[in-house]
């Protein structure tokens, strides 16, 4: 029983971690009033980039580096049409998402080599704290950039908390872009660096999915899972510090596909693989009525006097 919890406990950890990393980055964007439907897409690409390069390079750390750029050119984009040019967020996003998913597709079968080894990153055990019952294995026996972005999560947590000068900015600009343009935040600065943010997220989250667990690219691997990131954010009720638990009853969900069969229980797949979107359904109906979003989430800004 205690094998089973730990295994249960390792996969929720490693399949929450891509989720905690770009919910926890969308939530600073979504309080800035920014919401990226292209998350997904920033994934997906980060997946590929770093399969490319860490192939090409034969370094796992020059594709991590690769995810992170494409997956902030993929945030330049959704801040360039959704911020600048004031577009619609929700249909830009599913745009950017749709071509990243397609143009990945292309991009895959035109310059990756599939019968080429991927350079992988492998685990890195901390000693004793790794050798703790259950807990051990899923927190302290993680491939290095596991712990990386885990530093990078607590440090946008506490930077963009609302004791901060830098948080504060963030929720008066997610609340009301244009009293927070009259007190001389500047908001389109504000907003467009918070979606670059959830751009480098993502694409790292990709980076980590790929190179770390998959150790390959396959065509739409990300899954739907850079939505999952989205609805963990409405349902931690846009707070930070509460992303992380949401992350990994997702990433419990994704593990059961994995540890029920092991343990000889006979579940559908088909339910099993629906299990994390039904969950995600779930939190969206039962928490969206109760919670208070953002005022100006989705609402472009409009300097007073039509600049």
């Amino acid at each position: 029983m205690i094998h089973t919890l730990t295994e249960l406990l390792v996969m929720s950890v490693a399949l929450g971690i891509p989720i905690l990393v770009a919910a926890t980055a969308e939530a600073v964007s979504e309080r800035a009033g920014v919401l990226n439907m292209s998350v997904e897409g920033m994934m997906i690409t980060g997946c590929l980039a770093s399969v490319l390069v860490a192939v090409q390079t034969g370094s796992p750390w020059a594709g991590v580096l690769a995810g992170a750029l494409a997956g902030v050119l993929v945030g330049a984009l959704q801040g360039l049409l959704s911020v600048v040019w004031r577009a619609d967020q929700i249909v830009t996003g599913l745009a950017i998402t749709m071509l990243a998913l397609a143009g990945t597709v292309f991009a895959a079968r035109l310059l990756l080599d599939r019968d080429a080894a991927t350079p992988g990153l492998g685990r890195t055990a901390v000693p004793l704290l790794s050798e703790i019952p259950v807990v051990g294995r899923a927190l302290f026996d993680l491939p290095l950039l596991g712990y990386v972005l885990f530093a990078g999560v607590a440090a946008v947590t506490v930077l963009t908390s609302r004791r901060t000068a830098w948080g504060l900015a963030v929720d008066a600009v997610g609340e009301d872009a244009v009293k927070a343009d009259w007190a001389g935040l500047p908001v389109l600065r504000i907003r467009y660096l918070v979606v670059l943010l959830v751009g480098g997220a993502g694409g790292l989250s990709g980076a980590y999915l790929a190179l770390a667990q998959v150790r390959t690219f396959t065509d739409h691997m990300t899954a739907g899972i850079g939505y999952l990131a989205v609805v963990a954010v409405i349902a931690a009720r846009w707070r930070t510090g509460r992303v992380a638990l949401v992350a990994l009853v997702f990433g419990a969900a994704q593990a059961l596909q994995f540890t029920l069969p092991a343990m000889g229980v006979s579940v559908p797949v088909a339910f099993l693989v629906a299990l994390p979107y039904v969950l995600a359904l779930v939190a969206v109906a039962g928490l969206v009525s109760r919670s208070r979003r953002p005022s100006a989430l989705t609402v472009p800004f409009v300097r007073a006097g039509g600049g």
